[in-house]
């Protein structure tokens, strides 16, 4: 059924893209349209393990004018927490389970932009696909940046060439002749033009950073991340909420948003991993570690926030006050 919340859909065909990626062709239940969405768009998909339901987002790559049916690729991790592994060596086809609508937190930019490029490492070419998709049928000037290991482990790689011919460049890092992608590239781009980067966090860092040192305004430099940094220790700590008192512990196996959302509490979210914003609460009391790629510094010294997705108190046993 599709509902304002959820949608009920079955896995219809599993497509095996390289040996670390398949993509899932996702069917409503009942036969009726799914909602639309723009390039760069994200699912939430809630598949239950036992007793366990495993909650990730996942890039859609289906064309975004077919409403029959969504797309995602996803990469097996063996060092994921469980979504990744699970998807690979369980789902199989006629299997149900439900998405959220579309959410778009990484769309593109129209006004002014005279050209967009795309930087893409791995699994991230995954929103690029249907960007890609939305600017061809606008006639829009692109072209894409894109790291693989090898040929073979190039996600799209055919399908790539076909549609946008000469438009595509690749970077293998493992094969007979070694070529890395670099952000010396973003120097020779014209003016007017707007960045994208998607990928491992070092790398979205690396090309973020280069951006600005070349002088791209900021509202030209556009990214996502898959996956929330691992930046120091995960202490346990305490959470006063201001606006009933209630207290709830944080311990050192879980974020301060699952936490939360564990104890009852209707805490808001979306990427989980520190870069959409989502989930920012009001700091009433209390000293944060900012661990989250969506702030600059100088924003953090201003704001009395936290992004409870990933931030946690600075020290062990610490208390915050936020506005919840």
């Amino acid at each position: 059924m599709i509902s304002f919340l959820k949608i009920d859909v079955y896995v219809g065909e599993i497509i095996q893209e390289t040996d670390y990626v398949k993509r899932f062709r996702l069917y409503p239940v009942e036969d009726e349209l799914l909602p639309a969405f723009t390039g760069g768009s994200h699912i939430v998909t809630y598949v239950k393990n036992g007793d366990q339901m495993i909650e990730r987002n996942y890039s859609l790559v289906s064309h975004p004018t077919d409403r029959t049916r969504y797309e995602i690729a996803i990469r097996k991790d063996e060092q994921s927490r469980g979504g990744s592994v699970y998807w690979h060596e369980n789902m199989k086809v006629g299997d149900r389970l439900e998405i959220s609508w579309p959410k778009n937190h990484f769309p593109l930019a129209f006004h002014g932009v005279k050209h967009h490029v795309f930087y893409a490492a791995g699994i991230g070419i995954t929103p690029f696909l249907t960007m890609m998709e939305d600017l061809s049928a606008e006639g829009k000037s692109f072209e894409l940046h894109y790291a693989a290991r090898t040929k073979e482990e190039c996600a799209f790689y055919d399908t790539l060439n076909a549609k946008y011919p000469g438009k595509c460049h690749f970077y293998f890092s493992r094969s007979e002749k070694p070529n890395k992608m670099s952000p010396v590239t973003m120097g020779e781009h014209r003016i007017g033009s707007h960045v994208y980067f998607c990928g491992p966090i070092s790398m979205v860092k690396e090309f973020r950073d280069a951006a600005e040192s070349y002088g791209y305004p900021s509202h030209t430099i556009h990214f996502e991340l898959f996956a929330a940094a691992d930046d120091g220790p995960r202490n346990s700590f305490v959470v006063k909420l201001a606006n009933s008192n209630k207290e709830v512990a944080v311990s050192e196996e879980e974020t301060l948003l699952e936490a939360l959302l564990k104890a009852g509490v209707s805490a808001p979210y979306s990427c989980r991993v520190g870069g959409c914003g989502s989930c920012e609460v009001q700091l009433v009391e209390g000293e944060v570690d900012h661990r989250d790629h969506f702030y600059k510094d100088e924003e953090r010294g201003k704001k009395n926030v936290i992004l409870t997705c990933c931030s946690r108190a600075k020290e062990t046993q610490q208390e915050l006050v936020l506005n919840l």
